[in-house]
């Protein structure tokens, strides 16, 4: 058994948001988050450090090694200190938590010495996220997508992954990023869940492999739901984006574009205030880095 050990996980966006059906799709993007688990002798004490954003809780990190621990149940032998970093903004629907989650989880188990299958981990990471009180459904889609690479649709409610799908190499992805944040824990899911009829049209068509026609028809009624100005999915729409439509629960918008539109697409992201992300599609699985 090692002391630390470190590992990474890449970024994920939405296809179909999961909150109003229990069903989701997401792919994954080269954004990324690192996680370095030290163990220590001081059981059932685990401490977490964000350090590219300290102001934010570290409570989901803690119960993420805290569930690795119980699961081979060490927790009364050990403790840990676990600390991230990443080029994720934070709550703004980037999947910052599921991202961070899946990093944690695979460097968790490598510090012990073990293995787990992979949806073992990811689910270890889905129920640290309901500990934390971070997520609503448990977000299964984007932690697949993280996990796995490539575009996933899944069961959130069941927990199942329907399907993965390698996208083309030559796609990007730009996100229009707000600077204000949104927590997917204060999401109104009564609000949320009376689109269900309209999500389950766009969840559909990403189980018909259709995912950016999914994706943009999802960002529409997301917005509507949420009362977000769609003006930025419609200008990178109109600037030659293949699709683009809220991530998450918002505020960022996802745009993907062929190579050839990328300046476009950007300078009609441009015209609104926020930063703008410039990202490629993710096939990789999370990986260890070092133990």
């Amino acid at each position: 058994m090692t002391e630390t050990a470190e590992a990474i996980a890449h970024g994920a966006a939405t296809i179909v948001n999961a909150i109003a059906l229990g069903k989701g799709a997401a792919f994954g993007v080269d954004l990324w988050t690192k996680a370095e688990v030290r163990l220590t002798d001081e059981p059932n004490v685990i401490k977490g450090e964000i350090t590219s954003d300290p102001a934010e809780s570290p409570v989901l990190i803690e119960r993420t090694v805290f569930r690795v621990l119980q699961h081979f149940s060490v927790e009364k032998r050990f403790g840990a200190k676990v600390k991230t970093w990443s080029n994720i903004p934070v709550a703004r629907g980037l999947k910052s938590s599921s991202v961070a989650a899946n990093a944690v989880a695979r460097a968790a188990v490598a510090v012990l010495g073990k293995t787990l299958d992979d949806l073992t981990v990811v689910n270890i990471g889905v129920d640290a996220a309901f500990d934390a009180k971070v997520t609503v459904t448990g977000a299964f889609d984007d932690a697949c997508a993280s996990y796995f690479g490539g575009a996933v649709v899944t069961d959130n409610l069941k927990r199942k992954l329907l399907k993965r799908v390698t996208l083309p190499e030559d796609l990007r992805v730009l996100f229009y990023v707000p600077s204000r944040k949104a927590y997917t824990g204060d999401s109104d899911v009564k609000k949320l869940r009376t689109v269900k009829p309209l999500v389950k049209i766009a969840y559909k068509e990403a189980l018909k492999g259709k995912f950016w026609k999914a994706l943009t028809l999802n960002g529409i009624i997301y917005s509507a739901a949420l009362e977000y100005d769609i003006s930025v999915a419609l200008d990178a729409l109109t600037a030659g984006a293949l699709a683009a439509g809220l991530c998450g629960k918002g505020p960022a918008v996802t745009a993907v574009v062929s190579s050839d539109k990328i300046d476009s697409v950007r300078t009609a992201l441009q015209r609104h205030e926020g930063e703008i992300l410039h990202a490629r599609l993710n096939h990789e699985k999370v990986k260890v880095l070092s133990k």
